[in-house]
């Protein structure tokens, strides 16, 4: 695989062939990735896959036309036939006044900041096969699991370039560690499934494959046997692993897209109360060895953590330069970019802070309610915020979790799900986006 000024290069080398043939402005997206991942089920080994690839994504400029192209085939000639076909279909795409480059002025110069994203050790197929057969047969040594849906692991490698005409170049490589399991317990009809991974930049952070199938088994088993709840308005806790999908819901509403196009149930929210007192939310790209961790985004401006949302109040929409220039605004160093299209938004290491009080506490005082483990479905409305997913989970009796349930809707406003939430103080820094476990009251369970 290309070093990360290998990549860079690449990037540089199209960009400048894009200026030779006649764009007024162009920049460059190179990546590449190179990945193994082994998969063992009821002992025996299932799949062994490798995978690697390359690819480069160009974005060309005449005047306010723009076009974008990209390729797998990274030889001179098909460069050549890359930039002319770029050129020639930006000069015919319609004129838009917001597109173009970040400003120049807002570039990231100097060093990148060290972020520790790269594990220098390798893995073997042989290895990972280990990893996998370790986490499943600690999940199936669970007492009640009566079969697996299989153990896994993988071990990936990618590299990262950017180049602009108008100054920037840079990159960067990353590692990425997984394993994971997933069983199932109960016979016939009774039967739960549950699951539990990991994924880390760093092989020795990884949690240890026993205690990942444990997990998996346990949660499992505790699934068994699930009764019903009735409707009715009441208290609604989410764990960790499901809480934190509320912050995706948020960083939808204040992509920049979403406030442009005026399409957000958050339009008008900018600098007022959208939490209560004291919750406060951050995203952080300079996360040591983060899962999204990054030294610049995906315009080559640089990165800073910033509060989201600091006392309740929102602070700051996610801004990549074509809305930022729509809004009359500064882009805050949220674009993302792939190979192909135009840069979107995307946060980093995004987190809800903790809150002040135990898991215990926070259901201490729940006479009845559900404590959610899994969402189905995508019924969420961003337009106006309206909430409805399917959910399986356990029932809070008396202030403790106590019987599983399942085959049961929350529902709510998300603007009014915001105002009533409180998290407790068990935050832990395991996925991409994280949060502690979030209590939020009088939501709508309809039972099955």
């Amino acid at each position: 695989m290309l070093t990360s000024d290998q990549a860079r290069d690449r990037a540089q080398d199209i960009v400048a062939r894009a200026m030779r043939a006649g764009a007024d402005a162009a920049d460059a997206v190179f990546a590449a990735d190179a990945s193994s991942d082994v998969s063992v089920r009821l002992g025996e080994l299932e799949d062994v896959g490798r995978s690697e690839s390359e690819d480069l994504g160009l974005r060309v400029f005449v005047g306010q036309r723009s076009a974008s192209v990209s390729t797998s085939d990274l030889s001179s000639a098909a460069m050549d036939a890359l930039v002319e076909r770029a050129v020639a279909m930006a000069r015919e795409a319609p004129e838009d006044r917001w597109s173009g480059l970040a400003p120049e002025a807002r570039l990231m110069r100097g060093t990148p900041p060290a972020l520790d994203l790269e594990d220098k050790s390798e893995v073997s197929p042989a290895e990972l096969r280990e990893i996998a057969a370790a986490a499943e047969d600690a999940a199936r040594a669970v007492p009640g699991v009566t079969n697996s849906e299989g153990g896994g692991a993988s071990a990936s490698r990618s590299v990262i370039a950017l180049a602009t005409s108008h100054g920037f170049s840079g990159g960067y490589g990353t590692t990425g560690f997984s394993t994971s399991a997933s069983v199932i317990a109960g016979e016939g009809g009774g039967m739960q499934r549950d699951y539990a991974f990991h994924s880390t930049r760093h092989r020795n952070r990884l949690d240890s494959p026993e205690t990942i199938g444990r997990e998996a088994g346990e949660r499992a088993v505790a699934r068994l046997d699930p009764g019903k709840v009735e409707s009715g308005a009441m208290p609604v806790v989410f764990a960790p692993r499901v809480g934190m999908s509320l912050l995706g819901h948020l960083t939808g509403a204040i992509s920049g897209q979403s406030i442009a196009r005026r399409t957000s149930f958050l339009l008008d929210a900018l600098g007022t109360k959208v939490f209560a007192d004291g919750i406060r939310i951050c995203d952080d790209p300079h996360r040591p060895h983060g899962l999204r961790s990054r030294p610049f985004d995906g315009e080559g401006l640089p990165v800073s953590p910033v509060a989201l949302v600091e006392d309740g109040v929102l602070e700051t929409w996610l801004l990549e330069t074509a809305s930022a220039r729509q809004l009359g605004l500064e882009p805050t160093g949220h674009a993302a970019r792939g190979v192909s299209g135009a840069p979107g938004v995307s946060t980093s290491n995004l987190y809800m802070e903790n809150g002040h009080i135990p898991v215990e506490t926070l259901i201490g005082d729940i006479a009845r309610g559900v404590y959610v483990i899994e969402l189905i479905g995508q019924g969420v409305n961003g337009v106006t915020g309206d909430y409805s997913r399917g959910a399986a989970g356990f029932l809070i009796e008396d202030g403790a979790i106590t019987r599983p349930v399942a085959e049961f809707t929350v529902a709510g406003n998300l603007r009014e799900m915001f105002r009533q939430l409180t998290p407790a103080n068990d935050l832990e820094f395991r996925y991409g986006t994280n949060a502690p476990t979030l209590r939020i009251d009088g939501m709508t369970v309809a039972g099955g």
